[in-house]
């Protein structure tokens, strides 16, 4: 039997290599013929650069550059076949910033710029940038500034590039930015719709997890909304109001206005690590997640991974560590859900002890399947 694990991660306890290779040992401690294929999975957010690195064999490019609160960091991009790929949580992620500091007034996303740009002198005219993860909400005003956008305050002075920044800005100049985009394809991993600002906007549905209190949301929605608008009349883009302009931050907003495009996480990962023909010649997937319910449909990696399971008629079965919400529904795509945890659990307990709980529930899975396969 050919196996293809492509799980996500069990987030807070088993990264999605982690994940796949557990899933693997069960398979093979039932029947150690079987042939496995990892293509662990990331939807664009925190562990793409770690998935692509272990479904795939790119090489890993080390740059100094500018981390989320402005210190200067080791950080890191791959190189893949054609193509530059660059975690944004990497460089500018929430968890790289302790909890106590998470204020939106001082981060910055200038570090994605200079990684970029970065990879641009390397020749690189082809990026995938994975989005998710952001500390920011800074509308990518430091990644744009580090790319040659210039920003000046009312008495004409050019301001810096953090969150609190956004306040003082009266005048825009696009005209030093890299021309070297121009002839750059860049595909940006993201899996939201939200606009820029207002009620569904960066400000008010992700502020918060970034440590903005509720008249900090407030204030830079408004504050987006000025900064927004000087940004369209200086790029020629009015991309405000479009579907994902509001991801990491307002990050998917400053990729739409120099001429990105914003793409399915899961799809553009799947794309990279080729696991669209692995599946074709595969007898059965395997995928998993940390919790699903009906969401699991709607742009996350396992339901992205059944959806193709399914175009080439191949039966995908979900495990994962908590399952709620209407399982009619997840059952469209998936051939069986399964969760892994025994019986009532603390969740705390269920995550000290996810590896162990993943690998006895993916062993009877195994045993189950792999009886009817003899």
């Amino acid at each position: 039997m050919r196996v293809v694990f492509a799980p996500d991660s069990f987030k807070g306890s088993l990264t999605s290599v982690q994940v796949s290779e557990i899933m693997e040992q069960a398979f093979l401690a039932v029947d150690q013929d079987a042939e496995t294929i990892l293509k662990p999975m990331a939807d664009g957010g925190e562990g793409t650069l770690e998935a692509l690195s272990k479904a795939s064999d790119p090489q890993k490019v080390s740059l100094t550059c500018t981390g989320p609160l402005g210190e200067k960091v080791e950080s890191s991009y791959l190189e893949f076949e054609d193509r530059a790929i660059i975690e944004g949580a990497a460089i500018a992620g929430l968890p790289l910033v302790p909890e106590a500091q998470r204020n939106p007034d001082n981060t910055t996303t200038y570090g994605i710029g200079e990684a970029i740009s970065h990879a641009l002198n390397r020749g690189h005219r082809e990026l995938m940038i994975a989005i998710g993860g952001s500390s920011s909400n800074d509308g990518g005003l430091g990644m744009l500034q580090a790319l040659g956008m210039k920003t000046f305050d009312d008495e004409g002075k050019e301001t810096e590039g953090f969150g609190k920044d956004l306040f003082h800005i009266k005048r825009i100049d696009f005209s030093s930015i890299d021309s070297r985009l121009k002839n750059t394809t860049i595909r940006v991993a993201s899996d939201v719709d939200n606009p820029l600002t207002g009620p569904k906007g960066a400000s008010h549905v992700y502020g918060p997890q970034k440590g903005a209190s509720e008249e900090q949301v407030l204030t830079y929605d408004q504050a987006l909304l000025d900064y927004g608008t000087l940004v369209e009349k200086a790029s020629g883009r009015a991309v405000m109001n479009s579907p994902g302009a509001g991801a990491a931050g307002g990050l998917g907003f400053a990729f739409l206005s120099i001429g990105a495009s914003l793409e399915s996480g899961a799809r553009l990962i799947s794309e990279a690590i080729h696991l669209p023909e692995e599946i074709q010649g595969a007898d059965l997937v395997v995928t998993g997640e940390g919790q699903s319910d009906e969401q699991t449909m709607y742009g996350k990696a396992p339901g992205y991974v059944a959806e193709l399971s399914k175009q080439h008629n191949k039966p995908a079965l979900l495990l994962s560590g908590s399952l709620d919400g209407d399982y009619e529904e997840l059952n469209q795509v998936f051939t069986g859900c399964f969760s892994i945890v025994p019986g009532p659990r603390e969740l705390t307990e269920c995550m000290n002890h996810a590896e162990e709980y993943l690998f006895k529930a993916t062993k009877q899975v195994a045993r189950l399947i792999l009886s009817f396969a003899k």
